[in-house]
């Protein structure tokens, strides 16, 4: 029995898709190097004793990893799982 991961009825909109084309030219390494730059500047705001300044930047890099690992799923499955469901015809 093969099912398809997608609904006709629940597919992704105009804005979404198009957010999806455009960092999907985004390498992803991009959001790695960006989640160290801010764990990097998040110890060295701690260092100077900006503590309030380096726990806001530290609380980025979690998000800017699970962008990336967004961003590789999106890159790899397309919108809406459209390789996955070609792949399961």
């Amino acid at each position: 029995m093969t099912t398809s991961m997608t609904r006709p009825d629940h597919s992704e909109g105009k804005v979404a898709r198009t957010i999806e084309q455009q960092t999907a030219k985004l390498p992803s390494d991009t959001f790695l190097w960006a989640a160290g730059a801010a764990i990097g500047t998040s110890l060295t705001l701690q260092l100077v004793g900006r503590q309030h300044a380096s726990q806001f930047v530290g609380q980025w890099a979690p998000t800017l990893l699970i962008l990336g690992l967004y961003n590789k799923l999106v890159k790899q499955l397309g919108s809406d799982g459209e390789r996955v469901a070609a792949g399961a015809r």
